[in-house]
């Protein structure tokens, strides 16, 4: 690998605020400089960066997911604008 052209690659903070929770990952995101730390469980200090979706509050994640009812639709359709054919 060439050296001086790959991002760095450190401990970065992903924190979900819509769930409370956050988890400790690596990430070339560590290298922008948003001035943005926390201080992690094990006491040492860590850019965060907020994300709106994790795992934790993704709704198919969650099993909270609504399956879209496509044949219902398609009834509907015909029965406003009638079956054509």
């Amino acid at each position: 690998m060439r050296n001086e052209i790959h991002p760095q690659y450190g401990p970065v903070v992903f924190r979900d605020r819509a769930a409370n929770h956050a988890f400790l990952t690596r990430s070339t995101l560590a290298a922008r400089p948003t001035g943005r730390t926390v201080v992690w469980e094990d006491g040492e200090t860590y850019p965060v960066v907020d994300v709106e979706i994790s795992n934790v509050s993704h709704p198919f994640y969650t099993g909270t997911a609504r399956v879209l009812d496509t044949a219902g639709r398609v009834e509907r359709f015909e029965r406003r604008y009638g079956k054509q054919g």
